[in-house]
């Protein structure tokens, strides 16, 4: 997650808060997504951007698995083609992974 978003992200933490929010993922890779997760959750493990060290809690999600909270049509356009070539179960354990650590721990 590039630096920008980072601090927008922070920006809307602490603007609306926590609870209410989440972050909805799209990168192509388990790894990337997982990384992105883990940033806007426990904070940034690259130690260099506006999340590092920081632990906002946020629960992130892949669009793979808003996929039922999607219009069908808007989903069909915009992102099943990436699902048929994508490691889609690996994004996805990848992503969840992080919605279950605990703020303040490390990844």
């Amino acid at each position: 997650m590039d630096l920008e978003n980072q601090a927008r992200i922070k920006g809307f933490a602490e603007k609306y808060g926590a609870v209410d929010l989440l972050v909805v993922l799209g990168a192509a890779e388990a790894e990337a997504a997982g990384l992105a997760a883990e940033t806007v959750s426990v904070g940034d493990p690259t130690f260099a951007g506006p999340l590092a060290g920081v632990s906002l809690g946020l629960k992130a999600y892949h669009m793979f698995e808003l996929k039922s909270e999607i219009d069908p049509t808007v989903y069909e356009e915009q992102i099943a083609m990436e699902e048929m070539v994508l490691d889609v179960d690996a994004i996805i354990a990848e992503v969840s992974n992080y919605r279950s650590v605990k703020v303040g721990a490390a990844g």
